[in-house]
């Protein structure tokens, strides 16, 4: 199945994508896409549900905004320097283990919401990542039976800005984590609908110029080892994000770099995850 959300900014509903892309509003189901939906087999008893009440899910208009897939999850967990040619760009040598950061879960937005800038920011930059939800409790999950424990898949675009990354005292988390910095989705594909996870095209434009254009199979950590490696330190909660790192092609690997200013339009996709927009625009206080 396809989930989406969908509203105004902190009133969305359920919904699913149809068999023919049409959107429809699952909200007689009852509950939305959270921990619990989750952690209750929820996408098995969205389906069976469906299957006999689909006749009466009203049609969603084109013009309805789409939010998150994913409502309020415990955490987003980012693995840095994930793909080869990334870290390459980057200046620095491949991980021996995995890179582990957090991203607050307040940046999260939906697909085609605006970019917010930060305030005081110069050096907003893309990363195109697949991200993987959690659907079963995670801890200390063996290598072998990870990917029992996920739910499907998302597109996300994890923004970073680079001074506050990586100039500045203290971890990469206060350059992640920027209100809008988590633009998820347009829709969550469940597991089924993906069969190789590690065989997708993902890719980057920035006003209509590719930026990157990379595989899942240049991942230097697959997702069942990252499930297996987070869940040895921490519990992995069902809706829980893992993003699993970018690929080659971020604003600070160009030469000279290039970040984002008000105006630019960056559009992204990932292979049977779809695509979002987002138009950057200026931090305006309240």
């Amino acid at each position: 199945m396809k989930l989406i959300r969908f509203g105004q900014a902190g009133q969305e509903r359920p919904g699913i994508l149809d068999e023919n892309g049409q959107r429809r509003d699952v909200s007689a189901f009852g509950e939305d896409y959270d921990e619990g939906f989750f952690g209750t087999d929820g996408p098995q008893r969205l389906s069976d549900w469906w299957a006999n009440a689909q006749s009466d899910c009203p049609v969603v208009p084109g013009s309805e905004r789409l939010g998150p897939p994913v409502h309020r999850p415990s955490k987003i967990v980012c693995v840095g320097l994930n793909y080869a040619q990334h870290a390459k760009e980057s200046g620095m040598e491949l991980p021996a283990e995995p890179v582990l950061l957090f991203k607050a879960t307040s940046a999260i937005c939906g697909p085609n919401d605006p970019l917010i800038i930060p305030k005081d920011s110069e050096k907003t930059d893309w990363e195109v990542e697949l991200a993987v939800v959690i659907g079963k409790r995670a801890s200390y999950v063996s290598e072998a039976d990870a990917m029992e424990h996920v739910a499907g898949y998302l597109l996300h675009n994890d923004y970073s800005e680079r001074a506050f990354q990586l100039e500045r005292s203290g971890q990469w988390v206060k350059g992640k984590s920027c209100d809008t910095f988590a633009p998820i989705g347009p829709f969550l594909a469940t597991a089924d609908e993906i069969s190789d996870p590690h065989q997708l095209r993902l890719w980057l434009k920035l006003n209509g110029e590719i930026m990157q254009d990379s595989n899942t199979s240049d991942l230097v950590f697959g997702i069942p080892y990252l499930i297996h490696y987070i869940s040895q330190y921490m519990t992995l909660m069902p809706g829980d994000i893992i993003s699993t790192g970018t690929p080659f092609g971020v604003g600070l690997g160009l030469n000279p770099p290039r970040y984002l200013k008000p105006g630019d339009e960056v559009t992204l996709g990932i292979d049977g995850l779809g695509e979002a927009t987002q138009i950057a625009q200026a931090y305006v206080p309240n």
